[in-house]
């Protein structure tokens, strides 16, 4: 490990407030602002609304925690794909990185997609059946700009980063001290009119889950930190907490502004919300900030998702790996990955909802997660003497209760969402026969 620890070594020079700022960019996206329609749906209730939203924070916690731990023992170039293959080997690592790129981020960008072409609709009072033509040019357009090279994608992200804060900052300073004729009862926790408690909880954990999305990518801040055996976990705990309480803050001023039956269902709750907080037009300016940070998170999956299946194509591990390796001429950019990645979307925006999609891609994710949660004892019982910069405090209790949240989120999909988890199942393992196929030829040919 010393050796590949060396080759891929990153530069520490990230301090405490750097990684904070890190850790709260690469999470809040646009599912702060759209998920409280369908968490809304699930749970039936205020009080429950607001409960999965503090679950979800806390879950979140102790998951980042704990592949904290994995990224400071092996602070290695690729992340939690270098996580898997080390602790389990190619075939999983494989697995990870194929559902990365024909689900992950094909589905988040498909899914952002229809939310951002569903806000354009509602703020120019365009035709319903404009949304499929509005989200696949968007789709099509920032696929277009990333071919320009790193820098052009990377400035889209610097400004929609300012962007996405200003409408969540403006939402909750303003809303939480506006007069409110709705009745909230925050307690006692129950489902509303749901008959199933355990299953309204599960929904709704499920779809704040979303908006969590990136926690996963923290711990990759541990190769670059100062000190990451002091610093990672308080920028993880600060970062996540400020993050799940600006979740809770905003959640709480939709339904304060709105009756909660209006908002189940209703992918436009955030403008109208803003509408009533600031009036027409303070309010439309409000949903402008928020579509170019919705603008922003797709061009985040579109930047770095083709990177996967350019790994994947570089290192010859994937059937036709000269296509997908392939870089543009003078910006060296993958070029087919993407291609192949914008065509997945746009199929996937024909034949998915944005609730469906991103509940998708969150339960494949956390299978993956699970095994990296498991990694962390598998790791500490065989290589006990491995370096570890930074170890989890009050271990094992951070990844038993990560463990636990996302044993939850995965049979309670199973049960609740048979089709959308055997869907993403089944997409995932297709990637094995792939892999088979592909390593067979290989051998093939060096004989």
């Amino acid at each position: 490990m010393d050796k590949e620890t060396d080759k891929f070594s990153l530069k520490r020079d990230l301090g405490f407030f750097s990684a904070l700022s890190t850790v709260m960019g690469l999470v809040i996206g646009g599912g702060v602002f759209f998920k409280i329609s369908s968490v809304t749906a699930a749970t039936g209730s205020p009080s429950l609304t607001i409960f999965v939203w503090i679950l979800a924070g806390f879950i979140t916690i102790n998951a980042g925690l704990t592949i904290a731990e994995l990224a400071a023992a092996l602070p290695v170039a690729g992340g939690i794909y270098k996580y898997i293959e080390y602790i389990y080997g190619k075939v999983p690592a494989f697995l990870l990185a194929w559902a990365q790129s024909v689900i992950y981020y094909p589905a988040g960008i498909s899914a952002l997609s229809i939310i951002f072409a569903t806000q354009v609709i509602n703020l120019c009072n365009l035709p319903a059946d404009w949304q499929i033509p509005i989200a696949i040019a968007l789709a099509v357009f920032l696929f277009a700009v990333n071919l320009l090279g790193a820098k052009a994608g990377g400035t889209i992200q610097s400004v929609s980063l300012i962007a996405k804060l200003i409408p969540i900052i403006l939402i909750v300073a303003v809303g939480l001290f506006t007069k409110s004729s709705n009745n909230i009862s925050l307690f006692p926790i129950t489902s509303g009119t749901h008959p199933d408690f355990w299953s309204s909880m599960g929904g709704g954990l499920l779809a704040t889950m979303f908006a969590f999305d990136g926690w996963m990518n923290v711990g990759n801040l541990a190769g670059e930190m100062k000190k990451p055996e002091k610093d990672l976990s308080r920028s993880i705990i600060l970062g996540l907490f400020l993050i799940t309480l600006i979740y809770v803050s905003i959640s709480f001023v939709f339904i304060k502004e709105l009756p909660f039956h209006l908002i189940p269902g209703n992918q436009n709750a955030a403008s109208e919300a803003a509408i009533r907080i600031f009036g027409d037009i303070g309010g439309k300016i409000v949903t402008i900030g928020i579509l170019i940070s919705v603008f922003g998170a797709v061009n985040g999956y579109t930047m770095t998702g083709p990177r996967v299946s350019y790994v994947l194509g570089a290192d010859d591990d994937i059937v036709f790996s000269k296509f997908f390796a392939k870089l543009t001429k003078n910006s060296r950019v993958p070029l087919n990955a993407g291609i192949v990645q914008t065509i997945i979307a746009i199929i996937m925006i024909f034949m998915g909802s944005f609730d469906f999609l991103t509940d998708m891609l969150v339960f494949v994710m956390w299978i993956f997660s699970m095994m990296m949660f498991v990694g962390v004892f598998i790791l500490r019982h065989n290589e006990p003497e491995l370096d570890r910069p930074y170890k989890i405090n009050f271990y094992p209790i951070p990844p038993i209760i990560a463990m636990l949240g996302g044993g939850y989120i995965i049979i309670s999909t199973l049960t609740r969402q048979p089709t959308l988890a055997f869907t993403g199942i089944a997409i995932t393992l297709f990637g094995l026969p792939l892999y088979y196929i592909h390593q067979f030829n290989k051998k093939k040919k060096s004989l």
